[in-house]
């Protein structure tokens, strides 16, 4: 079932609800009739939420990791696609991330940790820092990322960080560290194979 279908099922279904609960004279609009309004109206505005949290804890969150990966490939932190279909996943992270997607964030954020590390090595710049902020303070300082990419990753890192404390993440979050992660590892093993002036 597509997206857009589901939308419809779920809009028409509230609608329906509370149309029925307007029915009967005695109930009139009270909360529930707000509660199915708005439940209609969310999937059709969901684009538009950063996050969005009912009672019982149940959150949802939405473009955060697409914001910061759309930032970094549009600075060129991205390496370019990879189409070979089919081929063994690169990277341990990748093999849980239908299971677990907050291991698979976490596992990404190690990865990324490990290549920053690399580069500073590849440089000649030990890094004394530990945990991955540090480490990417270290870097900037050394210049060798920008400002630009400074601000990008910390974004990305402090999402990666809640996932690994165990923040409630979706599907979409998963298949995001599959098709942005590699891309972003890339990006630095070529920077640490570079010749260096």
């Amino acid at each position: 079932m597509n997206n857009k279908k589901l939308k419809q099922i779920v809009t028409i279904s509230a609608l329906l609800l509370a149309l029925i609960h307007l029915v009967w004279p005695k109930l009139g609009i009270d909360y529930v009739t707000i509660v199915l309004l708005v439940a209609a109206i969310i999937p059709w505005l969901a684009p538009l939420f950063k996050t969005l949290e009912f009672p019982g804890g149940w959150k949802v969150e939405f473009q955060d990791l697409q914001k910061t990966s759309d930032k970094a490939d549009a600075i060129g932190l991205l390496s370019p696609v990879n189409e070979k279909e089919g081929k063994d996943p690169e990277y341990s992270f990748m093999l849980v991330a239908d299971q677990d997607p907050n291991l698979a964030l976490a596992g990404l954020r190690i990865e990324l940790e490990k290549k920053l590390n690399t580069l500073a090595i590849s440089r000649g710049h030990e890094i004394r820092a530990r945990g991955i902020g540090g480490i990417l303070l270290e870097v900037l300082n050394k210049q060798l990322i920008s400002k630009e990419e400074y601000s990008i990753l910390t974004d990305m890192i402090g999402l990666l960080n809640q996932a690994a404390h165990g923040a409630q993440v979706d599907k979409r979050s998963a298949k995001w560290a599959i098709n942005v992660g590699p891309r972003l590892l890339k990006t630095f093993e070529e920077r640490a194979m570079e010749p260096w002036k």
